[in-house]
């Protein structure tokens, strides 16, 4: 972006920018020797730029990215969960902050875009699923490796996922825990468009240009029409749901699935 018009907001991270430039607001996930793994900092960082790009009358549409060009987000640090994670009352604690950062970004008033090269993985996954759309390049990888760590996903992302891939392909994606191509990602609706590695930056910047030229009442009424189409209202299943996740977190799966992870090896499930 030109450093001549560029605005940089003040966040109390240098693991999330957020900048405004030309009606556009750029929301770069900035830990790229972790491949962009998103740390309890970064999930505070990313409610205070949600709320920054909420309240600023000069942006009408958010694009999403992660630095370093090899990944949009690996997921959750999983090296800081035997601190901050390690249990379903810790668990509690972390969902706060990381809720307030992943609420923030999914109730978004204007357009979001999630620019994806790379990966794109658990947690980063679920952040790509709070955008309106997904631009990923041919070489992105997908997917949710909750079952091979041992730990639950909550309810609103697996809800998130099922309404836009479909129950099946939800089950699929959650089940087996692999990784997606590019393509197949594009074939079952998880990403809109498919573009050249080398074309990313500059389609995204078009297209978010676009929106933001575009009457911003027009645009503001059709998310929020389509959003309560989706149904993001509780359900009363969700607390039953919140039980079950609370087990893994307190299972000893999941401490194996933590240990396995830090010794680099495959885990050994048990079912308790």
């Amino acid at each position: 972006m030109s450093a001549r018009t560029a605005r940089r907001l003040a966040l109390a991270t240098q693991k999330i920018v957020a900048e405004v430039e030309d009606g556009v607001g750029w929301l770069t996930f900035n830990n790229p020797e972790r491949r962009n793994a998103v740390s309890l900092e970064m999930w505070r960082g990313l409610g205070d730029a949600a709320e920054a790009f909420e309240a600023d009358p000069e942006v009408r549409v958010v694009v999403m990215r992660g630095a370093g060009g090899q990944s949009f987000a690996a997921g959750a640090d999983i090296s800081e969960f035997e601190q901050f994670r390690a249990n379903a009352e810790q668990k509690e604690a972390y969902g706060q902050i990381a809720a307030r950062g992943q609420l923030g970004l999914a109730q978004l008033s204007k357009p979001l875009v999630a620019m994806i090269e790379g990966f794109c993985i658990g947690g980063g996954l679920a952040l790509a699923l709070t955008a309106d759309v997904r631009i990923a390049t041919a070489g992105s990888r997908f997917g949710i490796p909750a079952a091979k760590l041992g730990l639950g996903y909550e309810y609103a992302g697996i809800a998130a996922l099922a309404r836009l891939v479909g129950p099946s392909a939800a089950k699929d994606i959650l089940f087996s825990a692999r990784f997606l191509a590019a393509d197949e990602a594009l074939r079952i609706g998880l990403v809109n468009t498919i573009v050249d590695d080398g074309q990313l930056a500059a389609q995204v910047r078009a297209y978010a240009l676009g929106i933001a030229a575009n009457a911003p009442l027009t645009v503001h009424a059709a998310k929020a029409a389509v959003r309560a189409f989706e149904h993001y209202s509780a359900t009363p299943e969700a607390d039953a749901i919140d039980v079950l996740v609370n087990r893994c977190f307190d299972s000893e799966d999941y401490r194996e699935g933590r240990r396995a992870f830090m010794d680099k090896r495959t885990p050994q499930f048990k079912g308790r």
